[in-house]
């Protein structure tokens, strides 16, 4: 589903207030969750209707936010609250949705009712969980030295013969080692996936960040599988202890595997 954002054009920047969305659940009934809207005015997050389905929003200037990170976490936070606090399954609205009234979100709802009951039923009792997989190079090229018998050989000539070692060959060594340790990064992103596949419903790989990080997922899980996914994860990460290091996050709204956006060509919604 292609991403474009609903925003008042760039060089006229809307002062009116209109009505931010965060998320869509499954709910005929009002709701309100707190004063936690975006903005820092504590606006009240509430809920508005078309038959079943309703648009998790505040009220709110009608602009153009910039994704910092208070901004940012405000977004996540009330996704975070509509979840873990009212067990609803929220399909995150993408970052900056605004409609102008609240009309215009019931109409929205309406236009795209089929498509967003569609991705409701598919994301319903499922959680988003994150783990990030760094890796303590020092501790894997001792290995890496252990398993490939090359790296050794070469290594132990260089070594035994330093001053007539030659230039070559201690660039063939950098490559090797380099070749070697993204085998093995590659074999333990690997296993790790293995592990957990039982537990899981979808993965997503996003980028890794950094020279220490070697793995960066997304895992779709079950509410009802969700304690055997955090039992397998701890089980891997006992299994390479002192080679591996996890942060493990979550649970979280489903925003790697769902995401509704805005058409404003067509005024449409769609999902990504």
């Amino acid at each position: 589903m292609e991403a474009v954002r609903l925003e008042p054009p760039a060089d006229k920047p809307a002062s009116d207030e209109g009505i931010y969305v965060y998320c869509i659940i499954e709910s005929a009934e009002p709701r309100s969750f707190g004063k936690i809207g975006i903005g820092g005015r504590g606006d009240e997050v509430y809920t508005v209707h078309h038959e079943d389905l309703a648009a998790v929003v505040s009220r709110s200037l009608l602009m153009v936010y910039d994704p910092t990170r208070e901004n940012a976490l405000t977004h996540e936070h009330v996704n975070e609250v509509v979840m873990i606090d009212n067990n609803f399954t929220p399909v995150p609205m993408s970052f900056g949705t605004l409609f102008k009234t609240e009309d215009d979100t019931k109409e929205f709802l309406k236009d795209t009712y089929k498509e967003l009951r569609d991705v409701l039923r598919k994301m319903k009792d499922k959680l988003e969980f994150g783990l990030k997989v760094n890796w303590d190079r020092e501790s894997v090229l001792v290995e890496v030295e252990r398993d490939y018998e090359e790296i050794r050989r070469l290594k132990a000539e260089i070594e035994t013969n330093q001053q007539s070692s030659t230039y070559f060959a201690r660039m063939q060594l950098g490559r090797l080692v380099e070749q070697a340790l993204a085998e093995k990064s590659e074999a333990y992103v690997r296993e790790i996936y293995e592990s957990l596949q039982d537990s899981v419903i979808a993965s997503r790989s996003n980028k890794v960040i950094g020279d220490r990080m070697i793995m960066n997922a997304a895992f779709l899980v079950g509410r009802d599988t969700a304690n055997l996914f955090d039992k397998k994860v701890q089980e891997v990460g006992k299994r390479f202890e002192g080679k591996l290091s996890f942060k493990y996050t979550g649970p979280w709204p489903p925003y790697n595997f769902v995401t509704i956006r805005l058409k404003l060509e067509r005024g449409t919604g769609s999902t990504a």
